[in-house]
């Protein structure tokens, strides 16, 4: 039996979301996983690392590290960087493109970092062939990923290109939409079990319906991603590919199989139409049911589950309404949906208050820069007391 080949990968992710994206490589077989601050770095093979582009929900992309070295100014960088074999990465006839993260007192501009380091590139290029490729800034064929933290510099390349969020299903966002990486990952932390009724009341442009419709029908979110700089790489393997993602078409649920509930609304029809266009978009309109109500009419449906929503925080309500409209969305929670396992994300922690329920659960997540707490409210009936007694006699 001939042993794959095993290189380390670091896939990126958002702040608060590095467990739920280990908990997702373990399961596609990831070894030697090591949770980093927005990142979950871990060792694969080229199978692994097509199927982590394809199939993770929370990552934003997937590189492999090709050198490390120390760097305290430009003229070490520049060095250290033509020492790195590029003609086993980049040929002449491949455009690149340098993409710097740069946390340093000794570079404090990533743009001269990322000149610097091309620079370095084609002069190497120059010496061996007397030719060099070109920079492309808008579709390159190889991207190359340089950190910088300090003096410690990792160039890596970067499989993904475009970030892994970018699903393809979103023709408009509407107001302030999610991430989708977030949404998935809100959706995990709710630990929803894809079988179980889930409803959006405030469904904006249906972010967090379409990622829970995609995990019902088990279709991975970049399945139909057309490009992948991992493709220009020198060891593509066509055929492994194409039969990784003949295997997850195969695998892929039909509406009509899994049976569940997943249920939009919102009080903004014109919102609602770039929402169903989006789920035309991502081909999940037979599971994605869609009202035109606001929060307080939404007709709460006998099937219990999840309610997870992102209602406005401040950044699109004025100051003085926040308190009562969250106000109103607790004891409407409270009155109108017990059952249900309740979770919001707010990045206003006057407007958290007003709710009137003490969270079971307070986890930081950001969306976009905003600094948010997604707070879970588990909705039964009678007291508090009663119902934890309950819960862990069950437990």
């Amino acid at each position: 039996m001939i042993q794959k080949e095993k290189f380390e990968l670091t896939a990126s992710t958002l702040f608060g979301l590095e467990n739920v994206l280990a908990e997702e490589l373990k399961i596609l077989g990831a070894e030697g996983i090591e949770i980093q601050n927005r990142a979950v770095k871990f060792m694969a093979d080229n199978e692994l690392l097509y199927k982590s582009n394809i199939h993770l929900r929370t990552a934003l992309r997937i590189l492999k590290p090709i050198a490390r070295f120390k760097a305290r100014d430009q003229y070490a960088l520049y060095k250290n960087i033509k020492r790195i074999k590029w003609e086993e990465y980049l040929n002449l006839h491949h455009t690149f493109l340098i993409k710097p993260v740069v946390f340093s007192p000794h570079f404090r501009h990533s743009k001269f970092a990322a000149q610097k380091t091309k620079d370095a590139i084609v002069d190497r290029f120059r010496e061996h062939f007397n030719k060099r490729p070109s920079v492309e800034l808008e579709n390159p064929d190889i991207v190359f990923n340089l950190h910088i933290a300090g003096d410690n510099v990792t160039v890596s390349l970067d499989s993904s290109g475009a970030p892994l969020n970018q699903r393809g299903y979103r023709k408009s966002g509407g107001d302030a939409p999610l991430n989708e990486v977030l949404a998935a990952g809100m959706i995990k932390l709710s630990a929803w079990d894809t079988k179980s009724t889930f409803i959006d009341p405030m469904c904006g442009s249906g972010t967090l319906l379409i990622e829970a419709g995609l995990m019902a029908l088990n279709i991975p979110p970049n399945l139909n991603r057309k490009e992948f700089p991992l493709m220009n790489w020198q060891d593509f393997d066509t055929k492994l590919w194409k039969e990784i993602i003949t295997e997850a078409k195969t695998n892929i649920l039909s509406a009509e199989q899994v049976k569940v509930k997943i249920i939009g609304s919102d009080i903004n029809l014109q919102q609602l139409e770039i929402t169903q266009k989006n789920i035309q978009k991502a081909g999940i309109t037979k599971l994605i049911k869609l009202r035109n109500k606001s929060f307080k009419e939404f007709v709460v449906p006998a099937s219990k589950g999840k309610i997870i929503f992102n209602p406005p925080y401040g950044q699109r309500l004025r100051l003085k309404q926040i308190e009562e409209f969250y106000s109103e969305i607790g004891n409407i929670l409270k009155n109108k949906w017990t059952g249900f396992d309740a979770w919001i994300l707010s990045c206003n922690e006057f407007a958290n208050k007003s709710f009137g329920l003490k969270p079971a659960k307070k986890i930081k997540l950001f969306n976009g820069q905003l600094d948010c707490r997604f707070l879970n409210f588990p909705l039964f009936e009678g007291s508090r007391k009663d119902f934890l007694e309950e819960k862990n006699n069950i437990e």
